[in-house]
C-alpha cells in the first residue's frame, strides 16, 4: 500500500513540475552555478600522426572550474610529461609529437571540470592514430580466362584507420568503366558476370584512398587475358608456367544466373538504427543478369532507398526499426532466375526519447525532477552519478530520491547544488549527460535585448521573445502599447519559455510590446517592437514556352514586395545558376534568351528573395526544330494485371499489381478503387492514387467492410480499362471512429425543437447496429442533459419547448461494439413565433421630391421571438390631386441590422402613408402606427398629346393636352420648332412661351419648308419636364407638269453659266447642251483644252480625204454614188481615228467624267463640277435633249443628227457635221 502511494506521489510530482524543468533557461554567468561541459572531442577521436594531438575539454561555471584528466581509468598527470600541455583557463590537452611518439597517447581519456558547487565529466574519448599501411610489392601472375566465364579480381587493401575508399583505375589514372556486367563490390573486389575479349588488358589497378591522412596507396597491376577455345589450345604451353589459368575444356554456353556473393540461398545482416544499411547481390551468368530488389514483408522506404552499382547494391539511409525484415534480391536473364533472402536485424545504440536531462534551477524549499529517459535495442541500463562518483557511494540526502530514470527532489536546500551524471548503455554504445541542480534565490531579469524590433510578413506567425531568468522561475506577462490588458488568448499564445506568439500577424498588431517578469523577489520588464511587412509575391509567373531553334524567348516574373525590404530576383536553369552567356539577358523582372539552341531547353525558375520572405515560379522551355518530327501515336495504357493482397492487418492491407502496356505514353499514376459488397454492391469508389513508378500501395481500410479492389492506369492520353477485381478482403467490426456531421437544431412549430444530422454511411458505421445517441439541454446554468437513442433515422423532435430558446445539442454514433468519440456541442433554437411588438419612434425625412428616408428604433430581440429576417416598409399614395381614386401600395424590405432605409422612386407632389413592421422566419409582426409624409413639387411629365391641324403653306395650328403627371402646379409651356428641308437638314430653331391655361396655338407667316419639327414641354416651379415631339409635313406649292422652270444661260469669261429651278424627287440633274461651230466630243478634257487640238486635226483630215476622193473620181470621169458620199460624212463618233495623225480615237470612259471648264454652281441650281454617268434620257426626257434659242430642250442625247429625219438647213441642230455633235454635263442638285 505504501509503495503504491509513493508511486502516486511521484507521478503527481512529475506532473506538477513538468513545466518547471522543461522551461529551464541558462543561468547567467555572473551568478553562482556548478560546471557545465561546453565542448569536448568525439568519443572516437582519430588523430593524424603527423600533427600535434589535441583533445578538447571546455567548461563554464561560477567560479570558473578547474580541470583534471584520466587515461585508461587512472589519473593522468599533465605536469609529469613535458610533451603535454593544458591550455590556460581550459581543460584542452595538446601533445607535441616532436617530443613524443603518437602511439604512446593512444587510449581512453576522460576530463573532469570541478568547482565548489560540483563536478562535470566528459565522455570517454578513445584516442587512436590513423593508419595507412602499404600494399605488398609481390608481383601478381597474369590471369587467363575463357571468354564467357565469370571472374573476380581481388583488391584486398591493407587494414587502415579509418578504412580506405577503394576504386579501380588504369595506368593513365582513368577510372575503369563499370556496368551491370562489370562492377565493384562493397569490399573493393572487381566482379565480372561474364568476360569478353575487350576485357583483356594489363593495367587493372586497385587504389586505396585513406581520407584522414589524405594518402593514396596502389596495388600491383593485374593482367587479364581473355581467350577463345582455339586460342587456348594454341597458347596453352606458353601460359602454363607463367599464368594463373581459369580454364576448363568445355566451351562456355549461355546459362542462367547464380550468385557470386552472397553465397547460399539466404544470409543475415545486422545494422544499427540511424546508420546506413548496404546489401549487395552480384550474380554471374550469360547473358548478363538483371538484378532487382523487393522487401518480402512490406514496401521499401522510397525516400530513403537508393539502388547503387547498377542495382546490385541496395542502400537504405537513416535506418529505423521498421526496416527490419527479409529482403529478396533476384537475378534474371532469359535462361532463368536466382534468388537470395537477406534477413536484416536492426539494433540501436541508446538514444534520447525526449532529449538529455536539463539543468534544474530551484529556489530553497522548491521541488523538482531530473529525468534521463532513453531507449535502445536491447533496452539500455541506467547508471546515476553525482559529481563524477556513483550515487550509491555518495552521502545520503533526504531531499533526493532515485526512481529508475528520474531523481526526485523535495524541499531542496542551498547545499543540494551538485552535478548529476546519467550514463545509459547497452552492448552497442552509451550516452553520458551532465545536468546540475543549482539552488539559489534570484529576482527576475529579462535577458532579451531591450527595444528589439521584430519584422514579420503580414498574415504569418510572429514570435516575440522574452527570455528571462529568476529563482523561483518568474511569471511572464505581456502588454501592448499602454498596458491596457494582459495579452493571452484569441490572437495571442503565451509559451512556457515566455515567448508571445501572434498566430496571424496583421496591421493592427503593429506597435510596442512590453514583457514583464516577476517573482516574489522582484519584477523586471522589457520593451520590443513589432513591424508588419507586405508579403513577397510573384503576380505574373513565367509561362511554359515552345520555341524553334535559333529563335528567342522572354520569361516575365512580375513581383510585388514590401518597399522597405531589399528584394532580389534570381533565375536558375534546372536548379542551377545561369551560365555566363551574353545570350542570357537578366533584368529585375524578366529573363530573355536569344539565338536559342537545344542545350537551352529545361526548367527556368524565378526566385524572389529578401530577408523575410521569398517566392518562386518555374516555367519549361522546349526547343523544337524548324520541321517538327512525325508525330508518335499515343494510346491509353492497358489495364494492370495480377492483383495480389499481402501484409494483412485489421485496418490495412498491401496491394500489388503488374502494369499493362503504356502505348508510347508513360503511366503517370495508378487509381485504386474498391467495392463494398456488404453495404453497396456494384458501386466502385476511388480509394487511393499512387505514382506511375510504383506497383504497390499500402491501403488504409475501415472496419466492417467487405472490400474488393481494382486498379486503373492513367497516362497523358487517358485512363485504362479497370483491372480484374482482386479477391475479397473483409475487415472486422469496431466501435465508430466518428460522429455524424451537420448537426442542427431548429423548430418547425413554436413549441418544438427538431434535431437533424447527416447519417453515417455504411463505410463509416464500423459495425452492425448503428444508432445515434441524441442529447440536448436548455442553455442555462444548472440544466441536465436529456438523451434518447435513435435508429434508422436522422431526425428527432423535442416537443413542449419554450418559444425560440437556445439549446445545447450533441449527437453520438453508437453500434453494437461501442460508442464513438465524445461529440461536439452545437447550439440550436426551438421554434419561432410571430413577433409581438412593432418598431418604435418611426420618422420620415423628406430628402427630395422622389426620395424619403425612414428611421425607426429596432425591436428588442426577446420580442422578435425568432431569428430576425429584417424590416418591411409598407407605403402607398394616399391622395393625388388629379387622380384622387389612385391607390399605389408597395413593400420594401431591409436587413435586420438596419434601423433606417430609403424609399426611392416616389411621385412628386403626393401624399404618402406608411407602416413599419419586423419579421422573422415565422412571419410579420404588428405594424407601427400609420404615418404620413408629403413629397414636394417636381418636374412635370410630357404633355399627354400633341396634334398638328390645318397646315397651309405658311401657317398651321398645334393642339395638346396637359401632362398626365403634373407633379405640381403647371406654370406654363415652352414650344420649340424648326424647319427641315428635303435633305433632312435642320433650320434655325424658334422658341415660344405659352400660358398654363393654353391648349392650342396657331403659327402664322411660317417660311415655307417641306417639313417642320415641334417640341412642347410643360413647366412647374421645380423646372421644365421632358418634351413631346411631333413633325408636320407642309403642303406642296402648285407646280407645272415639268419639275424644271426658269432655265436660263449667260456667257462668262471662262464658259457658259446655266441656272434653273427644280422641284422633282430626284437628287441628280443632268444637263445636255450643243456646242456650235466646234467639233463634238463627249467629255472633253477641259483642263488641258485638248478638244481644240483634236478639232483642228479632224478638220484637216476630212479636207484631205475629200480632196483625194474628188481627185480619184475626176480621173475616172464618172460620178460617185450617194452611198459613198454618205459614208464620207459618217458621224465621227462612230469612225475610228488614229493617234499618229492627231485624229480622234474611239470614245473612252476616262474622258467621260471630266467637267466643262469654267462651269460654276450658283445657289439656285446651276451646274456643279461633279460627275455622273446618267442623263435625262434615263428619266424619260431623252427624246429631245438639245437646247432651242429660248433654252428649251430639243434634239437627241445620243448626239446623232436629227436631219436624218428632216431637211432643215445648216443652221439647224440636226446637221450630220461633227460641228453639231452633242455633249452632256452632269450636275448634282
Amino acid at each position: 500500500m505504501m509503495v503504491m502511494e509513493m508511486r502516486s506521489l511521484v507521478a503527481a510530482l512529475l506532473v506538477l513540475i513538468l513545466g518547471h524543468f522543461t522551461s529551464a533557461l541558462e543561468v547567467p554567468l555572473d551568478l553562482p552555478q556548478p560546471p557545465s561541459i561546453t565542448q569536448q572531442s568525439p568519443k572516437d577521436h582519430i588523430v593524424d600522426p603527423r600533427e600535434n594531438i589535441v583533445i578538447y575539454c571546455e567548461a563554464k561555471g561560477k567560479p570558473h572550474p578547474s580541470f583534471s584528466w584520466t587515461k585508461d581509468g587512472t589519473h593522468f598527470d599533465v605536469n609529469e610529461d613535458p610533451s603535454v600541455t593544458m591550455r590556460p583557463n581550459s581543460g584542452t590537452l595538446e601533445v607535441d609529437i616532436t617530443r613524443a611518439r603518437p602511439e604512446n597517447f593512444e587510449g581512453v581519456f576522460q576530463c573532469t571540470a570541478r568547482n565548489k558547487y560540483g563536478a562535470a565529466v566528459s565522455n570517454k574519448i578513445v584516442v587512436r592514430q590513423s593508419k595507412s599501411p602499404l600494399w605488398s610489392k609481390d608481383k601478381i601472375k597474369p590471369i587467363v580466362v575463357k571468354e564467357g566465364v565469370s571472374l573476380v579480381l581481388p583488391c584486398q587493401p591493407p587494414a587502415g584507420l579509418p578504412p580506405p575508399i577503394i576504386f579501380w583505375m588504369d595506368n593513365n589514372f582513368q577510372k575503369l568503366p563499370q556496368s551491370k556486367r562489370v562492377s565493384q563490390s562493397l569490399n573493393g573486389d572487381l566482379y565480372f558476370s561474364n568476360v569478353r575479349r575487350e576485357d583483356s588488358r594489363s593495367d587493372y589497378i586497385c587504389y586505396a584512398r585513406f581520407t584522414h591522412t589524405q594518402t593514396i596507396q596502389q596495388k600491383q597491376p593485374i593482367t587479364v587475358k581473355v581467350l577463345t577455345m582455339d586460342e587456348i589450345n594454341d597458347t596453352m604451353a606458353d601460359y602454363y608456367n607463367f599464368t594463373e589459368m581459369v580454364l576448363n575444356e568445355a566451351p562456355v554456353d549461355e546459362r542462367k544466373p547464380t550468385f557470386l556473393i552472397p553465397s547460399g540461398h539466404s544470409s543475415s545482416k545486422m545494422v544499427l538504427k540511424g546508420h546506413v544499411l548496404e546489401m549487395e547481390c552480384i550474380a554471374e551468368g550469360l547473358p548478363t543478369p538483371e538484378v532487382s530488389w523487393t522487401k518480402v514483408s512490406g514496401d521499401l522506404p522510397g525516400s530513403r532507398t537508393s539502388f547503387l552499382h547498377f542495382n546490385k547494391t541496395l542502400q537504405i539511409v537513416n535506418v529505423s526499426e521498421s526496416d527490419a525484415g527479409d529482403y529478396r534480391c533476384s537475378a534474371k536473364n532469359q535462361h532463368g532466375a536466382a534468388h537470395h533472402i537477406i534477413s536484416v536485424v536492426v539494433k540501436a545504440t541508446p538514444y534520447w526519447i525526449s532529449g538529455p536531462p536539463k539543468n534544474l534551477v530551484l529556489a530553497p524549499g522548491e521541488n523538482g525532477v531530473l529525468t534521463c529517459r532513453a531507449n535502445g535495442i536491447p533496452k539500455p541500463s541506467i547508471l546515476w552519478s553525482i559529481n563524477g562518483d556513483l550515487i550509491e557511494n555518495s552521502p545520503k540526502d533526504i531531499s533526493r530520491k532515485v526512481e529508475d530514470d528520474s531523481i526526485i527532489f523535495t524541499q531542496v536546500r542551498v547545499e543540494s547544488s551538485a552535478v548529476y551524471q546519467c550514463n545509459i548503455s547497452n552492448p552497442y554504445g552509451y550516452l553520458l549527460s551532465n545536468a546540475f541542480v543549482n539552488v539559489l534565490s534570484e529576482p527576475p531579469r529579462v535577458l532579451t535585448p531591450a527595444n528589439k524590433v521584430y519584422q514579420v510578413i503580414e498574415n504569418r506567425p510572429a514570435f516575440l521573445e522574452c527570455s528571462s531568468f529568476g529563482s523561483p522561475i518568474p511569471k511572464i506577462d505581456w502588454f501592448k502599447d499602454r498596458k491596457s490588458g494582459i495579452l493571452d488568448g484569441d490572437d495571442y499564445i503565451l509559451h512556457d519559455n515566455g515567448t508571445l506568439e501572434i498566430q496571424v500577424a496583421q496591421a493592427q498588431h503593429k506597435g510596442k510590446y512590453t514583457c514583464v517578469a516577476n517573482n516574489y523577489l522582484g519584477i523586471s520588464e522589457n520593451h520590443v517592437y513589432l513591424d508588419i511587412k507586405e508579403p513577397t509575391r510573384i503576380l505574373k509567373q513565367p509561362v511554359d514556352k515552345v520555341v524553334q531553334r535559333g529563335g528567342s524567348v522572354l520569361f516575365q516574373c512580375i513581383v510585388k514586395h514590401d518597399k522597405d525590404l531589399h528584394t532580389t530576383v534570381t533565375w536558375l536553369k534546372d536548379g542551377e545558376e545561369l551560365l555566363d552567356d551574353e545570350r542570357f539577358i537578366v533584368e529585375f523582372e524578366s529573363l530573355s534568351i536569344t539565338d536559342i539552341s537545344e542545350s537551352d531547353a529545361g526548367s527556368y525558375t524565378c526566385i524572389v528573395n529578401n530577408t523575410l520572405d521569398h517566392d518562386s515560379a518555374t516555367a519549361e522551355l522546349s526547343v523544337v526544330e524548324l520541321t517538327p518530327p512525325p508525330a508518335v501515336v499515343h494510346g491509353r495504357p492497358d489495364p494492370p494485371t495480377d492483383l495480389e493482397l499481402t501484409d494483412h492487418k485489421k485496418r490495412s492491407v498491401q496491394l500489388t499489381w503488374i502494369p499493362g502496356e503504356e502505348h508510347n505514353s508513360p503511366i503517370q499514376e495508378f487509381v485504386i478503387q474498391y467495392e463494398d459488397s456488404l453495404h453497396r454492391r456494384g458501386h466502385w469508389h476511388d480509394l487511393a492514387r499512387v505514382p506511375g513508378t510504383r506497383t504497390t500501395a499500402h491501403l488504409k481500410l475501415s472496419p466492417y467492410v467487405h472490400y474488393t479492389f481494382r486498379v486503373l492506369a492513367r497516362n497523358a492520353v487517358g485512363l485504362s480499362e479497370p483491372s480484374s477485381p482482386s479477391r475479397m478482403y473483409k475487415t472486422d467490426p469496431a466501435a465508430p471512429d466518428q460522429n455524424p456531421k451537420g448537426v442542427h437544431g431548429s423548430g418547425t412549430e413554436h413549441n418544438n425543437l427538431v434535431i437533424t444530422w447527416e447519417p453515417l454511411t455504411g463505410l463509416h458505421s464500423n459495425g452492425p447496429g448503428l444508432r445515434y445517441k441524441v442529447s440536448w439541454r436548455h442553455k442555462r446554468p444548472g440544466t441536465d442533459w436529456t438523451t434518447v437513442t435513435v435508429a434508422n433515422n436522422s431526425k428527432f423532435t423535442v416537443s413542449g419547448t419554450p418559444t425560440f430558446s437556445p439549446y445545447e445539442i450533441k449527437v453520438q454514433a453508437v453500434n453494437d461494439l461501442g460508442e464513438g468519440p465524445e461529440p461536439a456541442v452545437v447550439i440550436g433554437y426551438s421554434g419561432e413565433d410571430l413577433p409581438t411588438a412593432a418598431p418604435a419612434n418611426v420618422q420620415a425625412v423628406v430628402l427630395n421630391s422622389t426620395l424619403v428616408e425612414l428611421r425607426w428604433d429596432p425591436v428588442p430581440s426577446h420580442l422578435i421571438r425568432g431569428h430576425i429576417q429584417g424590416y418591411k416598409i409598407n407605403y402607398w399614395r394616399k391622395h393625388h390631386k388629379h387622380n384622387s381614386d389612385q391607390m399605389e401600395q408597395r413593400i420594401l424590405t431591409f436587413s435586420g441590422n438596419q434601423s433606417r432605409g430609403m424609399l426611392p422612386g416616389l411621385h412628386p407632389f403626393s401624399h404618402y402613408s406608411f407602416e413599419v413592421r419586423v419579421f422573422n422566419k415565422k412571419g410579420d409582426g404588428p405594424a407601427s402606427k400609420t404615418q404620413q409624409f408629403k413629397t414636394p413639387e417636381g418636374e412635370p411629365g410630357p404633355p399627354a398629346s400633341l396634334l398638328v391641324t390645318n397646315p397651309s403653306l405658311d401657317s398651321l395650328t398645334l393642339e395638346w393636352n396637359p401632362p398626365r403627371e403634373h407633379n405640381g402646379h403647371i406654370t406654363g409651356y415652352t414650344l420649340r420648332y424648326q424647319p427641315v428641308n428635303n435633305s433632312n437638314e435642320l433650320g434655325p430653331e424658334e422658341e415660344l412661351a405659352l400660358a398654363a391655361n393654353e391648349t392650342s396655338v396657331t403659327l402664322q407667316n411660317l417660311k415655307y419648308s417641306p417639313r417642320y419639327k415641334f417640341y412642347l414641354n410643360a413647366r412647374t416651379s421645380a423646372g421644365a419636364g421632358p418634351a413631346i415631339f411631333e413633325e408636320a409635313v407642309m403642303p406642296d406649292k402648285v407646280r407645272p407638269a415639268s419639275p424644271f422652270a426658269n432655265v436660263s444661260s449667260s456667257l462668262e469669261e471662262d464658259g457658259a453659266l446655266i441656272s434653273w429651278e427644280y422641284w422633282g424627287q430626284e437628287k441628280n440633274v443632268y444637263v445636255e447642251y450643243i456646242a456650235e461651230n466646234t467639233v463634238s466630243n463627249r467629255q472633253v478634257d477641259i483642263a488641258t483644252q485638248g478638244w481644240f487640238i483634236g478639232l483642228m486635226c479632224a478638220i484637216a483630215l476630212l479636207i484631205l480625204i475629200l480632196l483625194i476622193i474628188c481627185f480619184i473620181q475626176r480621173n475616172k470621169g464618172g460620178k460617185y454614188p450617194v452611198k459613198e458620199k454618205e459614208d464620207a460624212h459618217t458621224d465621227p463618233e462612230f469612225q475610228p481615228m488614229k493617234d499618229d495623225d492627231c485624229t480622234f480615237v474611239e470614245y473612252s470612259d476616262n474622258e467621260d467624267h471630266k467637267p466643262l471648264k469654267g462651269s460654276r454652281t450658283p445657289s439656285n441650281g446651276t451646274v456643279k463640277r461633279e460627275d455622273s454617268d446618267d442623263s435625262l434620257v434615263d428619266y424619260g426626257e431623252g427624246g429631245d435633249g438639245q437646247f432651242n434659242e429660248d433654252g428649251s430642250f430639243i434634239g437627241q442625247y445620243s448626239g446623232k443628227s436629227s436631219s436624218r429625219d428632216n431637211d432643215e438647213g445648216p443652221e439647224s441642230a440636226g446637221a450630220p457635221s461633227p460641228l453639231n455633235a452633242m455633249n452632256s454635263l452632269n450636275s448634282f442638285v
